[in-house]
């Protein structure tokens, strides 16, 4: 993939012309087209803007497939979850996703979630948010809650976990493939794409005590492992 493939992908998918992206790089419409045309390069300062208005690296942009990596990447959807039960514990270590997922999945089987026959157990996650700057500076440590989802009649024959509720609610979702591949870039970047959709469509994210504000849920399919991301928003704007 070249540089020239890469600004006519990214021009399109972002539904600019040639006229408009070079208003914004305050180029005339011939420089961008010979740029597409392979018959030139932009200079330096011009690469910096290309890649902070695409949200992507230089590097991505001179040498990658920037087409195949946008791939990995479902449409935005609202939706409608409806309110449901669950087991959720927060842990504050260096790695406290691996910890917490380790944690709960224990207390899936203690609990006798794993024994319900024909109930397929769902375990969801976010980031804990309140991790002091020192713990994070000084320590490395970061916080995440780990979550089982409940049927409405369970009861746990353990302790270990708060059991909790929340009400119906809409959330904004997107699917990444195989989001561990790259996760410093793929989960980052699913949560961005979210946000600049909510933001062109003039849609609010939301943020209410009784309504987790954002989750992932991770699952395979076919050999190949997916992550839903949701964010809470009001869809009426």
């Amino acid at each position: 993939m070249t540089l020239s493939e890469n600004l006519q992908y990214l021009r399109r998918v972002n539904n600019l012309t040639q006229e408009e992206l070079a208003e914004k790089l305050e180029v005339s419409r011939q420089t961008v087209s010979k740029w597409e045309m392979n018959q030139s390069t932009p200079e330096i300062p011009k690469l910096l803007e290309l890649s902070e208005l695409f949200h992507c690296k230089v590097d991505e942009l001179l040498k990658e497939d920037i087409g195949k990596k946008q791939g990995i990447y479902s449409e935005i959807t609202i939706q409608k979850i409806p309110g449901f039960r669950m087991a959720r514990y927060v842990m504050i270590t260096p790695a406290p996703e691996n910890d917490v997922n380790a944690y709960m999945d224990r207390w899936a089987e203690n609990s006798g979630l794993n024994a319900i026959e024909g109930y397929e157990p769902k375990r969801i996650g976010w980031d804990f948010p309140y991790v002091s700057v020192e713990q994070q500076t000084c320590f490395g440590l970061r916080g995440y809650v780990a979550a089982y989802l409940l049927p409405e009649d369970f009861e746990p024959r353990c302790e270990g976990a708060e059991i909790t509720s929340q009400p119906t609610a809409y959330y904004a979702r997107i699917t990444i493939r195989d989001p561990f591949s790259r996760s410093f870039e793929c989960i980052p970047g699913a949560y961005k794409k979210i946000f600049e959709y909510l933001n062109l469509n003039g849609i609010k994210e939301c943020r209410h005590d009784e309504v987790v504000p954002c989750f992932e849920y991770v699952y395979e399919r076919e050999h190949v492992t997916y992550m839903d991301v949701f964010v809470h928003v009001d869809p009426t704007g």
